[in-house]
């Protein structure tokens, strides 16, 4: 103990400039020359009695002044601080050490100076555990009950409390009141044993009555009171504070708390839902009917002023290059205005629009895109806009002509053939798929035709073969039926009538007399074609020599008839 009080006093003699009082301010600490002989580091010796320095100093204060427990609480952390500051140094000089524990008794002595005034009371003034959140809605009141605990050793007398109030709606949601805001009660006993069960006992509850404000926004809401007391006779420079929380349930539409200004109040959202037309096919150059299905989608938020504007894609005449020209709007409205006005929108309403349009004659067959755009305002932003789209088929009517169909021969027997020929045109403006022609009647068959796709302006040709089957018993009308399809593949009937006579085929009645000739079978011979020609032109001969002997029988029996006409005469003469 004795070297290390003549190391101190060495040290404390060679540098003059960093003599200290115990006490004082902190002083700044000069380095020295590594030749010096103060300038050597401190051991662990050094520490530990810097150390118990400090801890004697803090004992002295608090035997004297006899503080409050955060008090001592706060000297204990100066304490603390300094020795394990002081504890981890490698290079400092005793002078350094000595200088630095004066600093750290300075910051005990102003620790020990608030012993008498209090400043605030949190750590041991709050709120019972007990305490649940209450739920309002908008324009009802509600109970805001403050169970207030002391935890500290000490009683708190003549306690004021006051709720932060402001007239900003994000942060105080209850109508602003002038009077009846302040509330006080006499005291709130300590609590000797610092424990919890003891402070809940002594607790005072002090309840507010609030109405929520008509525009309060939906959520959680934090609300602070100012507590003012005394203790011991000594009053607080600064309220302790106490925070509770409240549910508030807004209007809809009126947003939520917490969000930013701009996304606070949720902007509703219009759809288009579905739409139809009437007719349900609308061809180019047709008038029809557009109903379009819209909802606000908001479930909290209605929609005024709503204003729905239809805008019709452009369209034109396509040239052969795949250009447009003479752009114009695809539809237009017959009254001759596009706009529809909707007074109001309740949230999570629909509503029809309906607006009767004309289809330009001349569009192409393709789906067309009507932009409904939207501007409407809700009770707290105003000019909001929103647009959808709809797309509408158009069809071109499908058009063909066709020529007169040529007919060769018109007039034939049972098993002959006639040869039907004529041109389909397609005069519309959209493609006639997998066109073809059938002809149907009881006394024809045959003569299918199919000629395939044609395209607008293509001429198709149909040369056909038909084939009698038996006698016409009508007026010799032949159905030629035309099938072609669209682009959905739905197939059209039209139906052409040309007139064919089919004749039963002449039998002469000696043909049927004349007896068939027996074929024998030869092994070796003519060929059977052969033999069939050979029987065909015995017919024929025989045939013939009938013929010219019924017509010899005919020209004797008349001679023989003459001659005895003329013997009567002579006779009677």
């Amino acid at each position: 103990m004795y070297q290390r009080k003549n190391k101190w006093l060495k040290a404390v003699l060679g540098v003059a400039s960093a003599f200290i009082l115990l006490g004082s301010a902190p002083i700044s600490v000069h380095a020295v020359s590594d030749n010096d002989i103060s300038a050597s580091f401190i051991d662990d010796d050094d520490r530990y009695d810097a150390s118990v320095e400090l801890s004697n100093y803090k004992e002295s204060l608090i035997r004297r002044e006899s503080p409050e427990q955060y008090i001592i609480d706060e000297l204990n952390s100066i304490m603390y601080s300094g020795q394990y500051y002081i504890a981890n140094s490698e290079k400092m000089t005793e002078v350094e050490m000595w200088t630095y524990v004066g600093t750290i008794k300075s910051q005990m002595d102003a620790a020990i100076g608030k012993a008498g005034e209090v400043t605030t009371t949190t750590e041991f003034l709050t709120l019972a555990d007990n305490w649940q959140t209450p739920t309002v809605s908008y324009g009802q009141k509600v109970n805001i009950v403050l169970p207030l605990v002391n935890m500290g050793e000490e009683w708190l007398t003549d306690l004021l409390i006051e709720p932060e109030v402001t007239n900003d709606v994000a942060t105080w949601p209850f109508v602003p009141d002038s009077t009846g805001y302040t509330q006080n009660f006499a005291e709130i006993p300590g609590c000797a044993s610092r424990k919890y069960e003891e402070a809940f006992m002594n607790r005072r509850e002090v309840t507010y009555t609030f109405t929520a404000r008509e525009d309060v926004l939906t959520g959680y809401y934090p609300l602070k009171f100012k507590v003012w007391y005394s203790k011991e006779g000594i009053r607080c420079t600064e309220p302790a504070e106490v925070s509770v929380f409240v549910y508030c349930q807004g209007k809809p539409g009126s947003g939520r708390i917490g969000m930013s200004e701009e996304s606070n109040v949720s902007q509703p959202r219009i759809i288009v839902t579905g739409f139809e037309t009437d007719p349900g096919t609308v061809y180019a150059g047709d008038t029809f009917t557009l109903n379009i299905h819209v909802k606000n989608t908001s479930q909290d938020t209605a929609v005024n002023n709503v204003l729905f504007d239809l805008e019709a894609v452009e369209g034109g005449t396509e040239n052969s290059n795949g250009t447009t020209t003479n752009s114009y709007a695809a539809f237009l409205p017959t009254s001759g205005s596009s706009a529809i006005y909707v007074e109001r929108m309740p949230a999570g309403s629909s509503q029809d629009l309906k607006i009767e349009m004309q289809a330009k004659a001349d569009l192409s067959q393709k789906p067309y895109v009507v932009t409904v755009k939207m501007k409407y305002d809700t009770d707290l932003k105003a000019d909001l806009t929103d647009e959808a789209k709809v797309s509408i088929p158009v069809k071109q009517e499908s058009k063909y002509d066709s020529s007169t169909p040529e007919i060769n021969p018109s007039d034939i027997m049972v098993g002959e053939q006639s040869n039907v020929m004529f041109q389909i045109y397609n005069t519309g403006k959209t493609t006639l798929y997998n066109v073809q022609v059938k002809f149907e009647a009881d006394s024809v068959e045959g003569g299918d035709t199919f000629i395939g796709n044609l395209a607008p302006g293509a001429t198709g040709n149909v040369d056909a073969m038909v084939t009698g089957i038996a006698q016409t018993m009508d007026d010799g009308t032949v159905k030629a039926v035309i099938l072609y399809e669209d682009e959905a593949g739905n197939q059209t009937r039209e139906e052409k009538d040309i007139t064919i006579y089919v004749n039963e085929m002449f039998m002469d009645e000696g043909m049927t007399d004349m007896p068939m000739m027996p074929i024998e079978e030869e092994k070796s011979g003519p060929s059977m074609a052969t033999v069939i020609i050979i029987i065909a032109a015995v017919i024929v001969v025989a045939a013939a020599a009938a013929v010219g002997i019924l017509k010899f029988r005919k020209k004797k029996k008349a001679a023989k008839q003459l001659a005895e006409d003329l013997l009567d005469l002579d006779k009677d003469e």
